[in-house]
């Protein structure tokens, strides 16, 4: 049965105690998740040994550290992370920003501290 998915039914969890992030999918094999960070908020610094990801902005700017270069992603631009870069999601904006992050196979339980 196909089931339309939206931040309203998926299953939410907070995260570095500020962000929220929302299941769309979380299958074995894939894991989307809509994320949201407030003005300031930051993720430790990981690696994913097996998971690939690709980070996607909604709304808002969201500064992803890769392997040692800040990146600024805007609306509608993503970057992908390949398993074993070291990485690091930041919103260094005034304002919050809303992005999605695809992992394949899914990174929950993959994460080492970089």
């Amino acid at each position: 049965m196909s089931t339309i998915r939206s931040t309203a039914n998926a299953e939410h969890y907070i995260w570095g105690k500020v962000c929220d992030g929302w299941h769309l999918v979380r299958t074995p094999e894939l894991s989307i998740i809509q994320e949201t960070m407030p003005p300031g908020a930051a993720e430790a610094r990981h690696l994913h040994e097996r998971a690939r990801q690709f980070f996607y902005v909604l709304d808002g700017e969201l500064t992803l550290e890769v392997a040692g270069e800040e990146l600024r992603l805007k609306p509608e631009e993503g970057l992908e992370i390949a398993p074993g870069t070291p990485h690091q999601a930041l919103n260094r904006s005034a304002d919050p920003v809303r992005f999605m992050v695809t992992s394949q196979p899914p990174s929950h339980g993959d994460r080492v501290l970089a």
